[in-house]
């Protein structure tokens, strides 16, 4: 073997005692990472959102208001949002890849099992569970990369993952569209299920073991407790777990409630072509890797300010009765949406001081609090009010983030 060759291999696997060893762009190594983290954050979402262009089927199938079928999406949301705080203590413990691929598996089963679900309160009780089972992921994830990726690509990299994110939510919204369009919606959650335990199946093969993550065998309550309370007190980390709530609370409303607009006249779609207007992920995927990219280059917090901006003009457009001008609205905001998230989740990382994975999991417990608690709140602003009302909504949870956002930036560069 060429010494050349051999001393790549010899940097992907050999750790030097008391000195961190970060994946690096060009090795091997770094793209299992890259190609096993983009899978899991296309497993998690599209698993947990693959229920959002049913929430019409369910309203009529099993007679309940479009808010109550709202909390099969927010039910899952609120337990994975507990579930994070619990992952990423246990994972100090157990390992981050361990819970991981544990978690990954579980939740794949639980969507299969919820296509057999016999009434509207079992299928509940697992989503919830599926929720509960997926916290073992987001926050996880991000505490993987922040520990062993070279910082000076951590925001490309989180941009990648960010991106897998949108890539799997956008599949399992347009997927389970389609096949409930042709093959009811029970078949449309088992195939769903089936291609994420597919995906669960290529991380645990694809993922290298964590190399600068020392782990704390038992669990104590002191040090976990110590750990999120000094996130807590970092002047700027707040801010940024509100942005999580207010920006991803507004997205979700958008996309919770969109469809209960558009299957109705003048519009009129049906589920395939329901399901195809959530394409507009892509643009999300496309704007985490370059809000990442910008980021390093141009200043993160100039980025997350634009990317907020961005998001409350789509969530404006959204308001206009032309249809091809809703679908532009949902593009600018899915757009910003993404970029923002990016950002915030990557300032988190960089922000944070030890513990990285008790800052990720407070961030991923604000985001999924925001998602099921302003997501179901939609739906009342929606039943009263109509659109107009839920669009209001969500700029006022908005210009509430573009605020926190600014505060963030401006306590992040008086500490530096």
């Amino acid at each position: 073997m060429p010494t050349s060759v051999h001393a790549m291999k010899t940097a992907e696997t050999a750790a030097i005692p008391g000195q961190k060893h970060y994946l690096t762009r060009g090795t091997g190594a770094y793209r299992r990472a890259s190609v096993a983290l983009f899978l899991s954050g296309f497993s998690t979402f599209s698993l947990l959102y693959c229920v959002q262009p049913l929430l019409p089927i369910f309203s009529q199938q099993f007679s309940v208001s479009p808010a109550e079928s709202s909390l099969s999406l927010s039910l899952s949301t609120g337990f994975l949002a507990v579930a994070i705080v619990c992952a990423a203590a246990v994972s100090e413990g157990l390992g981050r890849r361990s819970l991981m691929s544990i978690s990954l598996v579980g939740a794949a089963l639980l969507t299969i099992a919820t296509a057999f679900a016999p009434n509207w309160h079992l299928l509940l009780v697992i989503r919830a569970l599926q929720g509960l089972v997926l916290g073992g992921v987001p926050a996880v994830a991000m505490a993987y990369l922040a520990e062993e990726i070279d910082p000076r690509g951590l925001g490309a990299t989180m941009g990648l993952y960010v991106g897998g994110t949108a890539f799997g939510g956008m599949s399992g919204r347009v997927l389970t569209g389609i096949f409930a369009e042709y093959l009811t919606w029970r078949p449309a959650l088992f195939l769903i299920g089936a291609i994420g335990l597919a995906a669960a199946i290529g991380f645990i093969a694809l993922l290298p073991p964590s190399r600068n993550f020392v782990r704390r065998p038992g669990f104590d309550p002191r040090f976990h407790a110590k750990a999120w309370l000094g996130h807590l007190s970092n002047p700027a980390l707040p801010f940024l777990f509100a942005i999580a709530f207010l920006a991803m609370g507004s997205f979700v409303t958008i996309y919770n409630y969109a469809g209960f607009r558009l299957v109705a006249p003048p519009y009129g779609l049906n589920q395939t072509e329901l399901g195809l207007i959530f394409t507009v992920y892509l643009f999300g995927i496309g704007a985490s890797s370059i809000g990442g990219l910008l980021g390093d280059r141009i200043g993160h917090f100039s980025v997350l300010l634009f990317g907020l901006a961005l998001t409350a003009v789509g969530s404006a457009l959204t308001l206009f009765a032309s249809l091809p001008t809703i679908i532009l609205g949902i593009i600018v905001l899915t757009t910003g949406f993404f970029m923002s998230h990016s950002i915030a989740s990557g300032l988190v990382g960089r922000l944070a001081h030890g513990t990285k994975g008790h800052a990720s999991s407070l961030y991923m417990l604000a985001y999924y609090v925001g998602s099921s608690l302003m997501g179901s709140a939609g739906g009342w602003f929606f039943a009263v009010e109509g659109w107009a009302a839920v669009v209001i909504f969500t700029l006022v949870l908005l210009a509430l983030a573009f605020v926190s956002a600014c505060f963030a930036q401006h306590l992040a560069r008086r500490k530096a």
